[in-house]
């Protein structure tokens, strides 16, 4: 199985982190449609179907990236 880049990853990570907190501010639809986009895109890139899991193997992306010192892309 392909993992996914450690780079796009954490990039997806930060754009989450940052919508959530901008929805929880000041919710509207806009922000609500690129919050769906960015989960949608955790999850398909993960190989997973709830934020839940999709942040949990983003983690043991980004985990394995650091093990192996890059952000190299590996097949597992």
């Amino acid at each position: 199985m392909l993992m996914p880049d450690a780079t796009f990853v954490r990039t997806l990570l930060s754009r989450y982190a940052d919508l959530q907190m901008r929805h929880c501010e000041r919710p509207s639809q806009e922000l609500r449609w690129q919050l769906d986009d960015v989960t949608y895109t955790l999850c398909v890139c993960t190989g997973t179907r709830t934020i839940r899991d999709a942040l949990a193997a983003a983690d043991r992306v980004l985990e394995q990236a650091a093990a192996r010192g890059s952000d190299e892309p590996q097949a597992a």
